[in-house]
């Protein structure tokens, strides 16, 4: 009986969980924009993105979405469980949202200083959490990439999330840098796709999400 009511529950809210998984993505999408912006490292899926993005010749929105296409059938092939509405969100919008951010954020601050390059990148570190603090509470589904080591560990039953994802990520942040090198960059320029940015958001944004989780994001849901 207690399973049923919350499975009511959670229908009645599901547009309250859709339009907070709309705004998680397009805050988190505004975030890598701006994480772009500062040059100081992106978070780990994006520092190989940047590295795709860099060798391939078409924009990054549609890059984006062919590169989370090829995950999204890896997921459906091996657990298509943990596919939901917030994995097509995300997958369609993030990376035109992202693409759009980061050209406009471009007209605005040319040539930014190292202290403006600091400063995105503390803006982008708790905009990118307190997205991600919607888009989790709304647990509508996961991006193609979560999905992965998820699928490695629950389904295939190999190893623990937190070594697993750590796994996912350094695969992610060397074939970035590779396929930036293979496009020309530099081994001087690295640090702008694979830098301390991706290290705060690979090991730091915990806390930070699970705050914004206890004080905002929870409380709207459960209004």
């Amino acid at each position: 009986m207690n399973k049923i009511f919350k499975s009511i529950m959670s229908i009645d809210k599901l547009p309250k969980r859709t339009a907070m998984t709309l705004f998680g993505v397009i805050i988190c999408a505004i975030s890598v924009g701006i994480f772009k912006i500062a040059a100081l490292g992106v978070d780990p899926f994006q520092s190989f993105m940047a590295g795709l993005d860099a060798l391939v010749p078409i924009d990054f929105g549609t890059l984006y979405v062919i590169a989370n296409a090829v995950l999204l059938l890896f997921a459906l092939i091996f657990d298509r469980h943990y596919i939901g509405i917030a994995t097509f969100i995300n997958l369609f919008l993030l990376g035109y949202i992202t693409q759009f951010t980061y050209a406009f954020l471009q007209t605005v601050i040319v040539d930014p200083s190292i202290p403006v390059r600091v400063a995105c990148l503390v803006i982008g570190v708790v905009i990118i959490c307190f997205g991600s603090a919607f888009y989790m509470t709304a647990d509508l589904g996961v991006s193609t990439y979560d999905a992965v080591a998820l699928i490695i560990v629950n389904t295939w039953k190999k190893g623990k999330f937190q070594y697993v994802r750590i796994i996912t990520d350094i695969v992610c942040v060397i074939l970035g840098c590779v396929l930036f090198l293979l496009a020309g960059g530099s081994v001087s320029q690295i640090p702008t796709i694979a830098g301390i940015g991706t290290i705060i958001t690979a090991f730091f944004m915990g806390p930070l999400i699970e705050f914004f989780n206890v004080h905002i994001a929870r409380p709207i849901l459960n209004k």
